[in-house]
This record gives structure tokens, C-alpha cells and sequence, in this order.
């Protein structure tokens, strides 16, 4: 089968970084096609957290007054101890300078950045099964329907499991050990909670609850994988059973946001985190191909930074790569491959030690937060709860810019 014509940009994967880039590189002037695997934008993960560096992005890409109308400004964050039922951190972001935070759920995001994509940018049941070289400095991607695409420039945000990551020469990223449960619920006559990001930890439990908007609540959990996790994962009443009996002293009220969430509702993934020391060691870029969020910097969800990151991968990304592709001369040629490399390579350097910084104090959080061991659920509960409240203020303080050079 003949590959079609050549495009410009390939991106593999429309979820947030793919959007978020695809968008940027509209807003630019320059066309992008988006191959996603499923039929339709998928949601997995029902809400994600978003701060300052997420909303400095989306100012950016220009959807975020949008997302603003329908979710809640947070504000601030209650850390409790299950184990004594006591809180141990109170931060009001007020208190933060001009610390925004917010509860999106994760469709109303991606439906955002998709809003504004010229119609046929995003080329549904297209999935990516090989990369080849081809002539003229061009990628060959081989679909799993037979279809076959040139391009100029290969994007992959295909997450965790990314072609174009293996392409690079990356591993998949590793299980940390830890499994993470999230649910939302929608109460009609509002849920009665402040506007508050409440954190619950006990003895290997990491719990969380905050509010979307008035009527809808998002909470999740991670715990430790055992030989039994993947039959609990497997079985919603099991895994619903399980989040309840290790929620400790929670007040009743938290307690039955589980409890109000449907079984068939829960979604709970073991949860994967790129080796930090990957990026140091290795490219993530080479040539005209290069990879953007999860595909990049997979990290566990304890800085609450994933979907922000993928954000500010987007915006990075899309100037760099415009700011080689519009003074590129007509007609492509070795010269504009040489100025799209040293875009993705000015876009590697901007965004390496951050997503190396993510991904490490992520999971050093994380094996805090989550700590089996009575020292150090001591020290989490009395001494550290403050300081790893700061390490959350500490990298939202980011601005990756804004799309222009």
C-alpha cells in the first residue's frame, strides 16, 4: 500500500500532552494530525488536580477561562491522620501568594483543547504498531489498519505504554508497586463540602477528596500491591471493600464518598513511573521524533503534577517546534530537518531537569506519604506534614511561558 502525502506533524495519542500540543501548533499557524487509538477522547481517571503551572498553560493554549466557569477555585489543603483522626497540615493558598488550584474533570479538559482543532485533526481508531525511516529525512508510520503516513515531524504521547518511546530506545516504564483507586461522585442537592483538598494518610494509605464544583466530588486512593491486588483490582465489590476497610478514622461524611460511588464506577490501574536517571542518560528526542508527556515522564500521582506537566509539555513543545518549522524555507530538504532537530532539541532542554525533578521527588513522596513503617508514619504525621505540603506549593511555582518566541 502507498503511504498518502506527507504531513507535517504527526502526533500519536490524544490525550493531554497530544492536545495540548496539537493546539499550541494551531494557535501558531501550523497544522498537526493527531492519531488516537480509541473511537472517541477517553476520560480514564474521571479528575486530575490542576495548579498555577497547569493554569499559566492553559492561559497559554487559551481554554482556561472556559474550564474556570465550571470548576471550583480550591482553597486550600487539610492533611488529617487516619490513624488519629486528627488534622496535621492546614494551608490556605491565600496564604500561597496567587496560588490557583482546581479540581478538572479530565473530559471537560480534553474537550477544551479538542474544541478548537480544525475538523479532521484528530484521526480516531488509528493506532501506531511501527516507525521506519524513509527518504527525505521522513518517518513512515505503519498503522494497524494498513494504512501507511509520512511525516515531517513524529510526536508520541501514547503514554506509558508509547511505540514511539521503544523507537527512542526506552524502557517501558517500571510498576512502582503501588495501586491507585480513583471515583467520582454527584450529589443533585449539592455535596456540602468547603472548597478544600483533603488528604488522609495512615499506615500504608494515601487518600484524597476534593471538590469539582458544587455537586461533584473526586477522590482516589493508593495503596501497596499484594499477591491479591490483582484479584481485588479485578473484582469492583472486592476493591470497593478494600478502600473502605483502609480508610481509618475518616469522618462519615468522606467515608461516604466511597461509599455513595457506584462499584461499576471504579477505576483502579497499578501505577508506573519512568526511572529518573532514563533521562538523564539517554535523548528523548532524536532527530524530527520526539516524546511528550506520560511517554516521557510517567511519575506517580503524589505531587499531583502528571496532567499539569503534560500541559506545560504542549506549550514548550509547540514554540519550539513553531519557531523552527515557520522560518524553515518552502519546500523542506535537508534544512528544515536540521532547524525541526534543533527545535526538539531546544524543547529536550527546557523540559529534561524538570520532568527528571517530577518524577524522582514524586515517588520519594509518595514512599513517605505511604509509609508502612511506625518511625516513619511518626515523622510524616508530626514533623513533615508542612514540608511536604511545600513540595507541592514549591513545583506548581512553574511557568513554562507562552507559545510565543
Amino acid at each position: 500500500m502507498e503511504a498518502t502525502a506527507v504531513e507535517d506533524i504527526v502526533i500519536v495519542g490524544a490525550g493531554i500532552a497530544g492536545l495540548a500540543t496539537a493546539l499550541g501548533l494551531h494557535r501558531l499557524g501550523i497544522r498537526s494530525l493527531v492519531l488516537e487509538t480509541s473511537d472517541s477522547l477517553r476520560a480514564a481517571g474521571y479528575a486530575l488536580t490542576t495548579w498555577n503551572n497547569a493554569w499559566k498553560a492553559l492561559d497559554a493554549l487559551g481554554v482556561a477561562d472556559s474550564l474556570r466557569r465550571h470548576h471550583d477555585r480550591l482553597a486550600g489543603n487539610v492533611t488529617f491522620s487516619a490513624v488519629s483522626g486528627l488534622p496535621t497540615s492546614n494551608l490556605r493558598f491565600t496564604a500561597c501568594g496567587e496560588q490557583e488550584a482546581r479540581t478538572v474533570m479530565r473530559k471537560s479538559l480534553l474537550e477544551a483543547l479538542a474544541m478548537d482543532l480544525p475538523k479532521g485533526t484528530i484521526r480516531y481508531s488509528s493506532k501506531l504498531v511501527s516507525i521506519e525511516e524513509s527518504a527525505g529525512f521522513l518517518k513512515l508510520l505503519h498503522l494497524a489498519d494498513g494504512t501507511l503516513l509520512k511525516t515531517k515531524v513524529l510526536i508520541g504521547c501514547d503514554g506509558v505504554k508509547s511505540v514511539v518511546a521503544k523507537w527512542l530506545g526506552f524502557k517501558k516504564p517500571s510498576l512502582s508497586g503501588r495501586n491507585a483507586t480513583r471515583g467520582i461522585t454527584t450529589y443533585e442537592n449539592g455535596h456540602g463540602f468547603e472548597n478544600n483538598f483533603m488528604w488522609f494518610f495512615s499506615k500504608g494509605l494515601r487518600f484524597g477528596v476534593m471538590p469539582c464544583n458544587a455537586n461533584t466530588v473526586y477522590w482516589f486512593s493508593t495503596w501497596h500491591s499484594s499477591k491479591q491486588g490483582k484479584e481485588i483490582e479485578e473484582n469492583p465489590v472486592r476493591l470497593k471493600q478494600h478502600i473502605l476497610s483502609k480508610l481509618g478514622k475518616v469522618p462519615d461524611r468522606v467515608r461516604a464518598v466511597v461509599e455513595d460511588t457506584k462499584v461499576d464506577s471504579f477505576v483502579s490501574l497499578p501505577l508506573r513511573c519512568r526511572q529518573p536517571w532514563e533521562l538523564v542518560w539517554n535523548d528523548f528526542f532524536r532527530g524530527n521524533v520526539c516524546i511528550a508527556g506520560d511517554a516521557l515522564h510517567s511519575m506517580t500521582p503524589d505531587l499531583g503534577q502528571g496532567g499539569c506537566s503534560a500541559l506545560e509539555d504542549g506549550v514548550v513543545l509547540a514554540r519550539c517546534l513553531a519557531e523552527a518549522m515557520l522560518r524553515s524555507p518552502i519546500g523542506g530538504g535537508e534544512e528544515e530537518y536540521k532547524r525541526i532537530e534543533k527545535g526538539l532539541e531546544k524543547y529536550a532542554k527546557e523540559r529534561r531537569w524538570r520532568c527528571i525533578k517530577l518524577i524522582a521527588t514524586s515517588y520519594v513522596v509518595g514512599s513517605i506519604q505511604e509509609s508502612e513503617g511506625k518511625l516513619m508514619n511518626y515523622l510524616r504525621d508530626n514533623i513533615l506534614a508542612d514540608f511536604l505540603v511545600g513540595l507541592l506549593m514549591k513545583f506548581s511555582a512553574f511557568d513554562c511561558g507562552t507559545l510565543t518566541c
